[in-house]
């Protein structure tokens, strides 16, 4: 139920038709594990990162910060310059 959830949702995202998502099934079911799996790592290390420091509070302040204005950001289309 889940592999198929996971190809509805690639499908409809993506305004694939089923049958696309299904012949891609394998590259989106590993796809999607490499991403939870990414998920979970850096998650600890964040984890570990918090505990480890001295002032966890201020970390995970400064953390919340970057990601709000990341959100902001792309949310107003702000784009960045680029060398070249």
């Amino acid at each position: 139920m889940a592999i198929i959830g996971l190809v509805l949702a690639t499908a409809w995202i993506m305004a694939w038709p089923f049958e696309k998502a299904v012949y891609l099934a394998p590259v989106i079911v590993i796809g999607g594990a490499a991403a939870v799996g990414q998920l979970i790592l850096w998650g600890k290390v964040a984890a570990q990162s918090l505990r480890e420091s001295r002032r966890p509070k201020l970390v995970l302040a400064l953390w919340l910060a970057g990601i709000a204005l990341l959100v902001v950001l792309s949310v107003l289309g702000v784009k960045l310059p680029r060398e070249g």
